[in-house]
């Protein structure tokens, strides 16, 4: 019987030796949740409905540049990050950066370049197709289409704010670079309002992006389902009476001094402090923590009154007037009203 030997290989695998096969390491990377995009549709009701009524006039108004247009649609709201939103524009695109007063930041308006292509096709008598445009930018005739698209865009973009805020839209510039059309930095959220517009059955994009933060100082009207409610004549009178009967305190500042603390600190049981303050002179009448109005101090029937003689700010209603503080801005000449007794208040 042949002797059986073992090889060199077989006899280390035995031992436990030779080269042992290098594991590779798993390791476990940290999971970063900001880098995960998340888009939340819908969120902003105001907006919707104000860019419902928007496309009903862009609509009517821009068929008259190009007959060929069937429909302009609204076809979601959502929030995302500005970068995701950039990403998806294909190139060539026109980013016009508008300024909107007086709102301190500025929202774009994308237009995609099939939606320039079809329509000039459309304008010279070709099929509602675009056509290929890798590798340039626009000419100075698509240059001029999209001028006109983003003039009428925002004339009648404006005139649909006339009913919910006065704002002034103004056009900072059309860029064709989006590295040039940054708004705000990339991680940032906005709110982005997605339309189309078919032409002759084809229908192409174009975008609104406006910065999350841009709707602040209105974001009562803008996150709310109320943007174009009715008004109710009965509960707006109603409304009307209760204010009107809200009770506000009412204060004449005689004078305002400023002393040192070491001068303060001697002031004693019986020590007269002058005040500066004549019989004639014009002091500030307070309604809660606002100066409204000029009078002079005196007495009707041996308690201390009040008289009327300027209106602070010039404005007789009474709801303009110095800011709080008693700075003494704001204040103007205003309209005379002395010799109006009766509508004296008393001092507190």
């Amino acid at each position: 019987m042949a002797e059986e030997f073992l090889s060199q290989e077989e006899i280390d695998a035995l031992l436990g030796g030779g080269k042992k096969e290098e594991k590779e390491e798993k390791r476990v990377a940290p999971f970063d949740f900001d880098q995960v995009e998340h888009i939340k549709k819908g969120g902003v009701p105001g907006l919707e409905l104000l860019f419902e009524r928007w496309v009903k006039i862009y609509r009517e108004r821009v068929r008259g540049l190009v007959p060929q247009i069937g429909m302009v649609t609204k076809d979601s709201v959502y929030i995302t990050r500005f970068q995701s939103f950039m990403a998806k524009i294909p190139m060539p695109a026109s980013y016009s950066i508008v300024a909107m007063r007086p709102f301190k930041e500025n929202f774009l308006y994308v237009l995609d370049s099939r939606l320039v292509f079809v329509i000039i096709s459309v304008m010279f008598g070709g099929p509602a197709e675009p056509f290929k445009i890798e590798g340039r930018e626009f000419t100075k005739l698509e240059m001029r289409v999209i001028q006109d698209l983003v003039r009428l865009s925002l004339e009648t973009f404006e005139q649909v704010w006339k009913d919910v805020y006065p704002v002034k839209l103004e056009l900072r510039g059309i860029e064709l670079n989006p590295a040039l059309a940054r708004i705000v930095s990339g991680n940032e959220k906005v709110i982005v309002v997605e339309c189309s517009m078919d032409i002759d059955g084809y229908e192409a994009p174009f975008f609104f992006c406006f910065p999350q933060g841009l709707f602040m100082p209105i974001k009562e009207l803008i996150f709310s389902e109320s943007l174009f409610a009715e008004k109710d004549p009965v509960w707006e009178e109603h409304l009307q009476k209760k204010l009107l009967k809200t009770k506000l305190r009412v204060s004449l500042e005689l004078s305002r001094k400023v002393f040192p603390l070491k001068e303060i600190l001697s002031w004693r049981v019986g020590d007269r402090i002058d005040l500066g303050v004549s019989k004639d002179d014009l002091l500030k009448l307070y309604v809660e923590e606002s100066p409204k109005f000029l009078a002079r101090m005196g007495k009707v029937k041996e308690r201390y009154a009040a008289l009327i003689y300027n209106f602070i700010n010039g404005e007789e209603d009474g709801r303009g007037g110095e800011k709080p503080g008693g700075t003494g801005e704001g204040v103007g000449r205003g309209t005379e009203a002395a010799g109006r007794g009766e509508e004296s208040g008393g001092a507190s």
